[in-house]
């Protein structure tokens, strides 16, 4: 039978609260740095320098195919074959997910940025350029503005996303939201009510940053009608 106050005591509990916590934290230091490095390589992507375009094209490529899992796998246990570096005590299963994930979500950025970008007319280019800004001012002052109105949708959907994707990194033990669902699991023998308590963890977060996202676009939508 379904053990309420098992369920009601892991709802409430701190050891799935601190596993949630680590778990935004994670997603919002990998989405944060991630978005300030994809700012800069979707620009790149469109660069009239042919390698520059390569580069990107290639860094893309191969971290939007690669499984998610395979790229945590191989950040967790195979850097540390390579170099002696990533066997010292710095090397957590937390900076290991953050590599991983940022990884990742440079590559996805790119993209949407990039297609951003692309969506604003050249005429606002050159008529920056006519007015005498340079090349740094006209990305930040003109375009970057726009484009970021354009994808902040696209954004937000990435960052949920992200925020499930974390779940993956209960592979190399760090103790996220699912990790630490897994070891209660492990003890009590009881699914439905850890599993369950975790679940409206995810659902909650993610319903919160929903409800962001269509706010977000009401008030985009207001401005551009």
């Amino acid at each position: 039978m379904f053990d309420t106050k098992l369920f009601l005591a892991a709802l409430f509990g701190w050891p799935l609260a601190k596993g949630a916590l680590l778990t935004l934290t994670l997603s919002l230091l990998v989405m944060t740095v991630a978005l300030a490095i994809s700012l800069a390589t979707a620009a790149l992507a469109t660069s009239k320098r042919h390698w520059i375009r390569l580069g990107i094209a290639i860094f893309v490529w191969l971290f939007r195919g690669a499984p998610a899992l395979l790229v945590l796998l191989f950040i967790w246990n195979g850097l540390p074959q390579i170099s002696a570096v990533f066997r010292s005590s710095w090397f957590t299963p937390f900076i290991a997910a953050f590599l991983a994930l940022t990884l990742i979500q440079i590559a996805y950025l790119t993209e949407i940025l990039r297609s951003s970008y692309a969506s604003i007319g050249k005429g606002q280019s050159e008529g920056a350029a006519a007015l005498g800004l340079h090349r740094g001012q006209i990305l930040f002052l003109i375009i970057l503005p726009q484009a970021l109105r354009v994808a902040l949708p696209a954004l937000v959907n990435e960052f949920i996303s992200l925020l499930k994707a974390t779940s993956l990194a209960t592979v190399i033990s760090l103790k996220e939201l699912m990790t630490v669902t897994q070891f209660a699991i492990a003890t009590s023998f009881r699914f439905l009510e850890w599993y369950g308590a975790a679940l409206i963890y995810y659902m909650s977060m993610v319903s919160v940053l929903t409800v962001f996202q269509m706010k977000i676009e009401q008030i985009l939508g207001r401005g551009h009608r």
